[in-house]
């Protein structure tokens, strides 16, 4: 027949320092062994080597000739083995009893709110006080605990599930990351091997943000680790207090509660603002300012749409200039982002001045095109703050913040639509480009910043239509 495996007779639990990762300083996990013969735990390692192009052992310095050691089986087996030995032994109940005399606890005395052994009532000190049977008294003290608690483990729940999205945040970030460096990337070497200083200037920035927001991501990440660790231990010492002898979960009562409550009243995590790469700001008219240093002439959009603000189904295209609707994607629900209507902001807001953007909806039949303000809500189905226009179940509307749609005189089908916004005059007009012609003008006293708005519900694109800036524009600006 076979045997468990286990820890052979000699082996005393001071071979322990043995079976520890020089790297984390605990039991092997996972041990993987190098061609030098030092063994370590897989993830160590790993993490160990992240970002160097040379693999070397961390102990003696000898490069590696494979990113992907294979494990040492027999290691594995004896810190199972050790790991399952400690377990099987467990931490020894102690047995609570009476100081003075020895005897265990059988009775609760309410004046003085403690345990009593037998001997301990005939004493004068407790001569006429209520006595009680130390079962009946731990069980209500146990009935509060436990509902002390529940205030406590939902908490722990809270922040479990934002330490989740944070960590989901954290690897949309490096997506972001690797897809935006893509993009720029792909544009310099459109521009020839003469940008490549400009390049290098824009990735090292996109770099940075990255370092800098995944740093302040994990710093996040790591606090909240230690406040679910926290919250862990007093729940998990607190459940140990509940199995223990009654007088002594007695004796530690009142302690346990006060941690409780004051864990309790710890602040619940709030989400992280602006922790998405800030996409538009290395991707946003990435061309016009090369053209800008280069004196080239290339096309230029006054608008371009922020991904972070984009509802999940919303679909951009690389130069994020055009959006439609489509499958929805795994993105993080950052405050930010629109989780019910498929919107997307502008990546820049505007204020104190004119602007001007053209729209082209093309034959789509079920779009907005506006703005909205800085204050506007982006979660739930009353995104208010709004000024726009739009075509809706084939009829053409207007409206303002909440008030009543009004149906729109159209001459034919809209195909292109400028937007013309003062801002000081408080004054936002729609031209139909194809006539020359006012669709609609609204009139507000504006007092937040403004963002282009775009709203669609087609698999047809709404794109912004880039400006034929020539030479001489850009002469007569100098």
């Amino acid at each position: 027949g076979t045997r468990n495996p286990g820890l052979p007779k000699a082996m005393s639990f001071s071979m322990k320092e043995d079976l520890c990762c020089s790297i984390c300083q605990d039991i092997f996990r996972d041990p993987v062994v190098l061609f030098c013969s030092h063994s370590f735990c897989k993830c160590c390692l790993n993490n160990w080597w992240e970002g160097k192009i040379i693999l070397e052992c961390p102990l003696c310095k000898k490069p590696s000739t494979t990113s992907d050691p294979p494990c040492n089986l027999t290691l594995k087996q004896l810190c199972e083995a050790f790991l399952q030995r400690q377990r099987n032994k467990g931490p020894p109940k102690p047995e609570v009893t009476c100081s003075l005399h020895g005897e265990k606890f059988k009775l609760f005395c309410v004046e003085h709110k403690q345990p009593l052994c037998i001997i301990c009532q005939h004493s004068d000190e407790h001569a006429g006080h209520k006595l009680k049977p130390i079962t009946e008294v731990a069980a209500l003290q146990k009935k509060e605990l436990r509902k002390t608690l529940e205030p406590l483990q939902e908490k722990l729940k809270v922040f479990k599930e934002e330490k989740e999205t944070l960590g989901h945040t954290a690897e949309h970030v490096k997506l972001q990351a690797q897809h935006t460096e893509g993009r720029i990337k792909e544009q310099f070497r459109k521009l020839r091997l003469f940008l490549n200083k400009e390049e290098e200037t824009r990735i090292a920035a996109l770099r940075t943000e990255e370092r800098k927001k995944t740093r302040e991501l994990h710093l996040k990440i790591d606090a909240l680790s230690k406040e679910v660790d926290a919250l862990s231990r007093t729940i998990r010492d607190t459940e140990e207090m509940l199995k223990a002898e009654d007088a002594s979960l007695l004796q530690s009562f009142k302690t346990a509660v006060q941690n409780i409550r004051q864990r309790t009243l710890l602040d619940n995590p709030k989400p992280v603002s602006g922790a998405l790469i800030d996409v538009a700001k290395h991707l946003g008219n990435l061309g016009f300012n090369i053209w800008n240093k280069m004196k080239h002439l290339v096309s230029y959009t006054p608008v371009v749409l922020d991904p972070n603000t984009a509802n999940s189904e919303l679909i951009l295209s690389e130069d994020l200039t055009s959006v439609r609707c489509g499958q929805k994607k795994g993105v993080p629900d950052n405050p930010e982002r629109f989780d019910f209507f498929r919107i997307v902001l502008g990546s820049e807001a505007f204020m104190s001045g004119t602007y001007s953007w053209d729209v082209e909806v093309g034959d789509d039949t079920d779009w907005f095109v506006g703005v909205a303000s800085q204050g506007v809500q982006t979660k739930g189905i009353h995104p208010t703050r709004l000024w726009r226009i739009g075509c809706l179940k084939g009829k053409y509307i207007a409206r303002a913040l909440s008030e009543p749609s009004t149906v729109l005189s159209v001459n034919g089908q809209l195909k292109r639509i400028r937007a013309v916004l003062d801002w000081n005059r408080g004054k936002l007009l729609f031209i139909d480009l194809d006539t020359n012609t006012v669709i609609h003008t609204f009139t507000y006293s504006f007092t937040e910043k403004l963002f282009p708005y775009f709203n669609t519900a087609s698999a047809s694109s709404l794109k912004i239509i880039p400006e034929n800036v020539s030479l001489r524009l850009n002469l007569s600006r100098q």
